[in-house]
């Protein structure tokens, strides 16, 4: 039995921070922290992407504290309820994947998470498990029991689905199976607690009851908080909006995109994405609202603190030493990009395609249109054609992204 830490101090930090609400309440959850008795946690999610960005690293980081007590942390891993699609907060039924791209996509994520969770502990290992595993075996009997627990009324109080009514679009059958197999998974499990975000709340809530009702066992729910602009009320991380900070980028370009963070980010990006005490948050906080502090200054100490998280202090410390030197000197970085070619003149839209500088031939000419390029520092601003010479030029697109062209 792995020794469990009760520290009351160091439980109410944890639950201070990246939390938004804790069902049935945060006094009892507390309590079963304080208790001696070793907890199951989890948290699920379906591997739709490649990638994660610093946002859903909260989840993790909050997950990997509680490890550190010495309870006993799961990561599920929806390789079967990603083939169904869960609407989330979306307004149309998301597309299916299959297992094949779900598993790819697994292994990028526990690299990823891999700075921020000791997979390696083999004194409190952390589990990793997958729904096919049980989801793929339940017959249409089980699946009907499993549907008996619930209403059409009580799945049509999901949002989403509230607003596609409104709207006249169409909700799938299929959809109302998704609560009800991430339900299962918490049954399956027969966990004590499941972390996740405000829009997985009502199929945390459904596992909840199927708990109750095949177990006779009270799940918490801990929900956290949503990194969000407090004046826009705009996602942080957004990678339409192309304001997310995802754990697969370099060194340079996570400095940087935190660095392009509006100021207003800072306090929230400090609580929920590093390990800076609450106290020095908060004592930073109270400077920049005195104006004690410069916010570039705080907002280049969020930068390394995240970006040597996920890369090292001595590749953070290169991040910045190239954001100074470009940005703040005015400086062309070092280590530019070369794009050697045998023709000797280009439209401009092209050579921003050749170059990989732009990836369709309208944001090229948006962001020619924007004043967004430059060739050695000054702004073209119409899709002329360029002649390349044998010394070459400095192709830069918006602030970060640069390539040296030269002509063979």
């Amino acid at each position: 039995m792995n020794t469990i830490i009760i520290n009351e101090k160091i439980i109410d930090d944890i639950l201070s921070r990246s939390i938004a609400e804790i069902l049935p309440s945060k006094e009892s959850f507390k309590k079963e922290l304080m208790s001696g008795r070793q907890l199951r946690l989890y948290i699920g999610a379906d591997a739709t992407g490649p990638a994660l960005h610093i946002g859903h690293a909260t989840n993790y980081i909050l997950l990997e504290k509680i490890r550190k007590l010495g309870h006993k942390i799961i990561l599920l891993i929806g390789d079967f309820t990603a083939r169904i699609g869960d609407p989330t907060d979306k307004t149309a039924a998301r597309i299916q994947l299959t297992r094949e791209q779900v598993i790819k996509n697994t292994k990028t994520w526990i690299q990823q998470l891999s700075p921020i969770i000791s997979f390696n502990d083999k004194d409190n290992p952390v589990e990793i498990v997958y729904n096919h595993d049980w989801l793929s075996k339940m017959s249409f009997e089980d699946v009907i029991d499993l549907a008996s627990n619930f209403t059409v009324q009580r799945m049509l109080e999901r949002d989403m689905f509230e607003k596609r009514l409104k709207e006249e679009k169409p909700i799938y059958v299929h959809e109302f199976f998704y609560p009800l197999m991430q339900g299962y998974d918490s049954v399956q499990l027969e966990v004590d607690a499941e972390i996740c975000g405000n829009d997985q709340k009502f199929n945390a809530l459904c596992g909840r009851t199927l708990l109750q009702k095949y177990k006779k066992k009270e799940k918490f729910v801990i929900i956290t908080t949503l990194l969000e602009n407090p004046i826009t009320k705009d996602k942080m991380m957004s990678k339409s909006l192309g304001t997310g900070v995802f754990l697969d980028m370099t060194p340079i370009d996570m400095y940087g995109k935190i660095m392009a963070q509006p100021d207003e980010n800072i306090y929230q990006l400090f609580i929920d994405c590093t390990f800076e005490s609450l106290e020095n948050i908060e004592k930073m906080q109270k400077d920049l609202e005195l104006n004690l502090v410069n916010p570039k200054d705080l907002k280049m100490k969020l930068a390394f603190e995240i970006t040597k998280i996920y890369h090292t202090g001595e590749l953070a410390k290169k991040a910045e030493e190239y954001f100074i030197n470009t940005f703040q000197n005015k400086d062309l970085p070092t280590d530019i990009q070369e794009f050697k070619t045998y023709k000797k003149s280009f439209d401009l839209v092209m050579l921003l395609l050749e170059t990989s500088l732009s990836e369709s031939k309208s944001e090229a000419k948006r962001v020619i249109e924007q004043n967004g390029i430059k060739i050695d520092g000054e702004i073209v601003n119409s899709n002329q054609e360029i002649t390349i010479t044998k010394k070459g030029f400095v192709l830069q697109k918006g602030k970060r992204n640069f390539v040296r062209v030269i002509l063979k």
